[in-house]
């Protein structure tokens, strides 16, 4: 085994469940404090514009494929094409970003991918886009993604440091929610007024914003993180770093029951708005909506938290998967939108403090592989629980798809947060306050003295 991080040999003390992943003071930030970061300001700026560009080009392909072909099946099909890569390759691409530096590679995958927009537009405007020509375009892209992804994720921290990293992440998805708002209506206004080669060709273009943010950057204030040396058996490596911090693999644990068996809104929400409610694609597009501010208004509400919980991420499972219970349930369908808001809120805040967990609980020289592990769970959940939710909403009916969907991420949660309970060494001690009991987990030492004191 490569000794090429010497964090890797000697595991670190376990990370109670209700204290942040890393040491030092929590401490409650300003919404926006890491923009005051130049270099962050200009990857911040530079993405706006391409996260609008990625969902233009996101509603665009799907409408393209279904043009061409008539077939949902040919949609699903790209769809699998684009994150098969990451399934496959995205371990490998974690020991390539330990290696190389972030900058230089993600102009590269930046490029790769505007290169990608540019040519499916060039063949849908002359007319000679074929549906193997998209196929190809989206194989592409999840190659580009295989690196793109734990690069960019990695380089946040690079940019601003600890003590700004979870405002960065959470104000990150909050970018990516509000391109979501905006990128599918821009992409169908064009797509009905100009065709679907100028969405691909604004997603091209619309990389030039971040790789000249890239350019832009002054490389003397990145902070600086020494690279792992090439050597065998880092893939392996990175794999013990992960099995032997609970922090870590419990928090990818969840998330991949979470994403794998809770997020499965494709399925879930085009079932109610057809198969229980009637209504049409109308309101499938409102519940995606409600859910997409939900989501944002989660991110920026963790962007005001300075530090990181796995307690806050813990609860927020708990009840994301308590509400899919409710909304499984719901009796009409005001109130199951008016619940995707706060689904997409604890939703969007276990993403959020996950992502800041690991990628604080890290050794630097081993950020890119465990970032892509996190993401290869956190991406590769769809395609394994889609079809299952989707055979439980034929067998049994949406509603119970829903619901197991639901009670498998409270499980998770409460299974997760017992395991991390006991690893941090903490029990459950019950407490009143002011005349109402107060659950909460404490160091058994100091349950002993206040049972003695009692």
């Amino acid at each position: 085994m490569s000794t090429g991080s010497g964090a890797a040999s000697a595991p670190a003390p376990p990370t109670r469940p209700d204290s942040p992943p890393t040491p030092g003071p929590a401490r409650r930030s300003s919404m926006f404090s890491s923009l005051r970061i130049r270099n962050y300001r200009l990857f911040f700026l530079g993405q706006v514009v391409s996260n609008i560009g990625t969902w233009m080009q996101r509603i665009a392909q799907d409408w393209l494929v279904l043009s061409l072909t008539g077939s949902a099946t040919a949609v699903g099909v790209t769809t699998a094409l684009q994150f098969l890569p990451m399934l496959l390759f995205g371990l490998y691409g974690g020991v390539l970003v330990d290696r190389l530096p972030k900058r230089p590679t993600l102009l590269f995958t930046q490029a790769a991918m505007a290169v990608t927009g540019v040519v499916l537009a060039v063949l849908t405007l002359s007319g000679h886009v074929q549906v193997w020509h998209v196929y190809l375009a989206a194989f592409a892209v999840g190659l580009a993604t295989v690196l793109d992804n734990p690069a960019r994720q990695s380089f946040v921290s690079e940019m601003v440091g600890p003590g700004q990293l979870q405002n960065a992440v959470s104000l990150n998805s909050a970018n990516f929610q509000s391109a979501r708002l905006v990128g599918p209506a821009v992409a169908g206004l064009m797509i009905t007024g100009v065709g679907t080669g100028w969405a691909f060709l604004f997603n091209g273009l619309s990389f030039v914003a971040p790789i000249a943010g890239l350019l832009l950057m002054r490389a003397r204030e990145l902070h600086v993180v020494e690279r792992a040396p090439r050597g065998k058996g880092q893939l392996r490596e990175g794999l013990h770093y992960v099995a032997g911090r609970p922090e870590l693999i419990w928090t990818i644990v969840l998330v991949g029951f979470v994403g794998t068996f809770g997020f499965n809104f494709p399925v879930y929400l085009s079932a109610f708005a057809d198969d229980v409610f009637h209504a049409g694609a109308g309101s499938y597009s409102l519940f995606n909506t409600l859910m997409a501010v939900g989501s944002l208004a989660g991110a920026l509400l963790a962007a005001r938290r300075g530090t990181a919980k796995l307690r806050v991420m813990i609860a927020a499972a708990a009840l994301f998967g308590a509400l899919e219970l409710v909304a499984a349930a719901a009796p009409s369908l005001w109130l199951f939108a008016l619940l995707m808001a706060p689904i997409g809120m604890f939703g969007m805040t276990i993403n959020v403090n996950a992502n800041t967990a690991i990628q604080m609980g890290t050794d630097p020289a081993m950020r890119g592989r465990v970032m892509s592990l996190y993401m290869m769970v956190f991406l590769g959940g769809s395609p394994v629980g889609a079809p299952i939710a989707g055979w439980i909403t034929d067998a049994y009916g949406v509603r119970a798809g829903l619901a197991v969907g639901g009670a498998i991420s409270a499980a998770a949660a409460v299974t997760v947060g017992l395991v991390l309970a006991r690893v941090g060494g903490l029990r459950l001690a019950v407490a009143w306050d002011h005349g109402h009991p107060k659950l909460r987990f404490v160091p058994r030492e100091r349950q002993e003295e206040l049972a003695r004191a009692a």
